[in-house]
This record gives C-alpha cells, structure tokens and sequence, in this order.
C-alpha cells in the first residue's frame, strides 16, 4: 500500500519520527514475545486441565496493571514528565526480558509479564497522551494511522516470526530479541525534547480529586461515551478469541505453533491495512461511519473464522477482521484524543483504557473458562454476534458528534483543568 504525502507529513517533524520509529521496534519485539510467552506457558502447563486458565493468566498480566494505572495512577501522565515515564517504562521491561530466560516454573513466566505490563500500563498512554501535542491538529488523523499502522506491522511480522523463532530456539530466543528492541526504543525517545510531549503539568488538587477530573472529563465528552459503550462491547468479544486462539490453531485446525503465529499474524495484516485505510475513510466519511462499520467488519471476520474449516482459511477471515479492527482502533484513538484537552489527557485516555481493559480481561476469563466446554469455534462465533451488537451501538452513538470527534474547544466548555487549590 503506497501512501500519500499527506499521509506521511507527520513523519517530517523529528519529535515524531523518533516516536514512530521507536514503537516500531518495541512493538515487533513485544508481539514477537507475546507469542513465545503463551507457548511457553501452554508447554509449561501442557497435560494439566486448567492449562487455559494459565494461558488467560499471561495475557491478562500483559493489560492488567494498564487498568491499575487508569483507575489508580492516571494523574501521574499528567503531572511527571511524559518522556521520563517512557523512559523508565523501557528500562523496567529490558530488565523484565532478561530475566525470563531464567524462570523456572509458569507462575514466575506469569509474575514477570506483570511486571512489564506495569511498564506498558505507562508507556502506551504517555505516547498517545503526547501525539496531539507533537503534530498540527489537522495532521492528527494522519499520525495516530501511522503509529498505529507502525503497531500493527509488528501484529503481521512480530508473531510469525515468534511463532517460527520459538519453535526453532525457544522462548529464549524471543525475549532476548524483545529486550533489545526496548533499548533501541530507549534510544530514540531520549532524542524528543520533553516539551515537545506535554505541553504543560498540571497542578495537582489532591490525588483523588485529580482522579475524579480525568473520570468526570471521560464521562462528560460524547466521543468518550462512545467508545466506552461501543469499544466495550467489542473488548468482551476480542477477549473471548485472544485466549482461544492459540486452542483454535493447535486444537482445532492442529497446525501447531506455527498455525497459532500464522492467525496472529494474519490478524495483523488485517490490522495494517486497517490503520492506513483509515485517515483516508475519516476524511470522506466521518466517523459515525467509519466506526460503526469498521466493527462490523470485524464482526464478519471473526464469523468467518468460526466457520472455517482449516487454518489457512481461517487466516484469511482474520485478516478480515483485523482490518475492521484497524480501522474501529484508529476512530478510538482521534475520538479519545478530541475529547479533552492535555492537561487532562493522560487521565482521561488512562480510564477509558482501563475500561475496555476490564472488559477484554472478563472476555478473557470466559474464553479460557469455556474453551475446553465449548471448543474455540463457538467462543469466536458468539464474539461475532457481539460485535455486531457493538457495531450498531458504535453508529448511533458516534452520529450525534456531526462526522467528527469532539472538540477541545467544545469539551472545555463541560470540563474543568486541573489548576492549583
């Protein structure tokens, strides 16, 4: 796919560059390692009954603090500087892989991945709480298709790759892979001038009433509203097939650790498409329609991946879905975006993160509950009926925002900044 120069005009300003760069190379470490760390849990786990409970354990720990730092931590994107948070997030996770080639039982593989999903819970904010601030506002769309589209490379590359490498070398081989790519990342977020991140800290009025701020400015923007109603519905359903995928490739199709790298890889290629697809739809569309049928593709995807009847099939179908998914993430991230201003960005994107995350986190639960009951095929079709619930919720809710997120200027009305008490 050939991108426009409007398309890539964010790439022209250093501070944004960096950053693309340096979630390109942390994104295809992580998802590589994403894959060697469910393998390597499953083989840990192989002949015991709650095998898929110890699976949903290590990707849960992946999102899990994310929801502790929205709930909890959120003031603190807001008030500490953005880049140093990155910053430290990054070196906790170099220390986190180096570490994992000497677990010596699933619970510390598990422990370990909890720790770098505290450093995500962080890192992962601060980047999109600090993207309005580095491009012009009508770039914004362009940018948040790039970065994403840069995230999604990794769904496409990261877990092939993963799948192959684990296969070949072991877990091992991936994490070290992973911690080398955080010091690259490392390299390049250190090179953005903090003020280029954030354009001012706020002043605290109490931790918890710096809390409430973020929740009330959520809660009181339509934009907001809308992906936590929509997003939410849809996070239950790509619970229910993340912790099932892995059953749906060795058990289902058995096509073995290649067959699980091969659909996530696929999902990713779905997810690319859908990312640079993007900027282009919302400029002709808007986003009521964009978003409500992005998640209706998705819907179609994951239908036709229940319905398969083998592995290269039901790669092609989550490509599908990965590029309605593509394309519903990047309405999430202008929608979020727009819906408040950057004193209480941080907070507010934590918490409608931490949101969906308890969502996907049930989704999960569910999955890996019933996957030995009902076999991954049904757990992937009922996740296509709710997303086509989710779709229509998506639509009716985003028409009312006129094709476009909300202002800041129109959510400055109903929020108050964080200022001094």
């Amino acid at each position: 796919m050939r991108l426009s120069s409007a398309q890539l005009a964010p790439l022209r300003l250093e501070g944004f560059r960096n950053l693309f760069f340096a979630t390109l190379g942390s994104s295809v470490g992580t998802l590589l390692a994403a894959v060697a760390l469910a393998i390597d849990v499953k083989d840990r786990t192989s002949g015991s009954p709650h095998s898929g409970l110890w699976v949903f354990a290590v990707l849960v720990v992946e999102f899990l603090p994310t929801i502790f730092v929205g709930l909890l931590l959120g003031p603190l994107l807001d008030r500490l500087d953005r880049r140093s948070l990155m910053i430290a997030a990054d070196v906790l996770r170099v220390g986190v892989f180096v570490a994992l080639p000497f677990a010596t039982d699933a619970a510390m593989v598990v422990g370990l991945a909890l720790v770098a999903g505290l450093a995500a819970g962080f890192f992962r904010p601060a980047v999109y709480a600090g993207v309005p601030n580095l491009v012009p506002e009508a770039d914004l769309p362009a940018a948040n298709a790039l970065l994403q589209g840069i995230e999604n490379v990794s769904w496409a590359v990261g877990p092939l790759v993963g799948g192959v490498l684990t296969a070949a070398a072991g877990p091992s081989a991936a994490y070290a892979v992973n911690a080398a790519s955080f010091v690259v990342s490392i390299a390049l977020v250190v090179q953005i001038p903090s003020r280029l991140l954030q354009s001012e800290r706020a002043l605290s009025r109490g931790h918890w009433r710096d809390l409430g701020d973020g929740f009330g400015a959520a809660l009181r923007s339509p934009s907001m509203r809308a992906v936590l109603v929509a997003w939410g519905i849809a996070s239950l359903a790509a619970g229910g097939a993340n912790v099932t995928e892995i059953f749906l490739a060795k058990n289902t199709f058995s096509a073995g650790d290649f067959g699980y790298g091969l659909l996530y890889g696929a999902m990713g290629v779905g997810l690319v498409l859908g990312s640079f697809c993007s900027a282009v739809a919302l400029s002709r569309y808007g986003v009521a329609r964009v978003y409500g049928a992005g998640i209706a593709v998705m819907a179609a995807g994951y239908l036709g991946t229940a319905a398969s009847p083998e592995v290269w099939v039901a790669a092609a179908c989550c490509v599908v879905a990965g590029l309605g998914n593509g394309i519903a993430i990047a309405c999430n991230a202008l929608l979020v975006q727009r819906g408040t201003f950057d004193l209480l960005r941080g907070r507010a994107l934590t918490f409608v993160m931490s949101a969906t995350y308890v969502l996907v986190g049930i989704g999960e639960g569910l999955g890996g509950l019933f996957v030995h009951r009902t076999g991954a095929r049904w757990i992937w079709a009922g996740g296509g009926g709710a997303l086509l619930v989710a779709a229509l919720a998506g639509s009716l809710l985003a028409r009312h925002l006129g094709g476009e997120a909300a202002s800041e200027a129109e959510v400055g009305r109903e929020a108050t900044p964080v200022t001094a008490g």
